[in-house]
């Protein structure tokens, strides 16, 4: 997915656990359903927080979506960001038979968008993600509104899933 041309810099969204509260699917990482942990995602709770900080960032950037999220899931997740009055993309995805751990996918995707764009910021709520695009040198921020699970941890680093 190409990046619409413009002199605007990015603003870079993680989805779940900036602007979606996943905790209540969480249950399902633990027996490893996945696909029942992202049917959950239609009914996840708008954080405030995130919500106002995609907002703010409106003002001087263009706001695009990088999730881990596989690419199945694309338009339950644009069903949501419409219902939650917030723009449906653009919208990076894992592509569905990816397993990396969600810092390698992310870092590729950010390379690619640094290519078209000038990025300004990243908000994500991973700590292993945050950690490697820090040390790339990425302006990135961690979202500490959500208590971050080690659950969803071990589903983004070690299984790839999320």
């Amino acid at each position: 997915m190409r990046v619409a041309d413009g002199t605007r810099p990015l603003a870079v969204f993680d989805i779940d656990g900036v602007l979606a509260d996943v905790s209540h699917r969480l249950h399902f990482l633990d027996v490893h359903r996945w696909e029942k942990f992202f049917a959950a995602a239609h009914a996840d709770p708008l954080l405030d927080e995130g919500a106002e900080r995609l907002r703010a960032a409106q003002d001087a950037c263009d706001v695009v979506y990088l999730t881990g999220r596989p690419e199945r899931n694309r338009r339950l997740t644009e069903s949501w960001l419409a219902e939650c009055g917030l723009p449906t993309g653009p919208l990076f995805m894992r592509p569905d038979d990816d397993h990396r751990p969600a810092r390698h996918v992310k870092r590729e995707v950010l390379r690619g968008l640094a290519r078209q764009r000038e990025i300004a910021m990243i908000l994500d709520d991973d700590p292993a993600v945050v950690r490697t695009l820090e040390a790339d040198g990425w302006p990135v921020e961690l979202a500490t509104w959500l208590p971050h699970s080690s659950t969803l941890q071990d589903a983004q680093e070690n299984q790839g899933r999320t």
